[in-house]
């Protein structure tokens, strides 16, 4: 049997980002996506031109269909629009989940993709059942602010945090993996050219397939690393502006 991974993450019409991305990633690792579109998006390589929230109460009941039927024990979770969102998918996560979080505040182009609100329901509900949490610098600005990056990665309830520096980096990137609150390994990679589009949602659905194929976090962590800079590597571009990653099997 396959190992599944549950998805809720947002809808990119140009592909790159969100749920198709999810689901190409997960897939190219041999797992199984259960994927649930939290949010429709008007958007292009180019921007994002506006938001449509999926009703909570059908988010909830896809997980209860879905759990009825499948064990689930792996949840990926990336874009989530609304408090209600947040707050329903928070009350039905439990302690036999283990939680990856790619906490979409803003996308690639700069655009604000939650409004405060959500962002404190995202803080007070939802990353108190987070195992691995995949910020980038300005995202963990937003989550722990007024704080060194030591003081808000130890101030975060997640076991495990990814801090990746790409959006503050020029020419090397260093991506530090945190383990309750200390460094526990760093990653260094050369900065490539040009502008991305799905890169953060690669890297966090690869760190859930290699999790739910029972593979130790660290070492899940450097794979799917590994992975997300070959797609960049390889990246094609179909629209004007961002690059889209090639994800191909690993």
């Amino acid at each position: 049997m396959l190992d599944r991974v549950l998805v809720l993450s947002g809808l990119d019409p140009c592909g790159a980002a969100g749920i198709a991305a999810d689901i190409e990633t997960i897939n190219q690792f041999g797992v199984t996506p259960l994927p649930i579109v939290t949010t429709l998006t008007v958007q292009n390589t180019q921007g994002v031109e506006a938001l449509h929230t999926v009703d909570p109460l059908l988010i909830k009941k896809q997980l209860e269909v879905l759990q009825a039927d499948i064990d689930i024990k792996l949840i990926k979770i990336g874009l989530l629009s609304s408090v209600q969102q947040i707050d329903v998918i928070a009350n039905w996560i439990n302690n036999t989940h283990t939680v990856i979080l790619d906490p979409i505040i803003k996308a690639s182009t700069t655009d604000t993709l939650l409004t405060k609100q959500a962002v404190e329901a995202l803080i007070a509900v939802l990353l108190p059942k987070v195992d691995v949490l995949t910020p980038n610098v300005s995202e963990l600005a937003r989550l722990a602010p007024g704080l060194d990056e030591q003081q808000a990665v130890a101030s975060l309830p997640c076991e495990w945090v990814l801090l990746t520096t790409t959006d503050v980096s020029e020419c090397m990137i260093e991506h530090r993996l945190y383990h309750q609150g200390q460094v526990f390994e760093r990653f260094s990679y050369h900065k490539l050219p040009g502008q991305y589009h799905g890169s953060g949602c690669t890297l966090s659905s690869a760190i859930s397939a290699l999790i739910a194929s029972k593979v130790a976090v660290h070492i899940a962590v450097k794979r799917a690393l590994d992975y997300s800079y070959q797609t960049l590597l390889n990246a094609k571009q179909i629209g004007k502006m961002q690059y889209h990653p090639n994800r191909i099997a690993p």
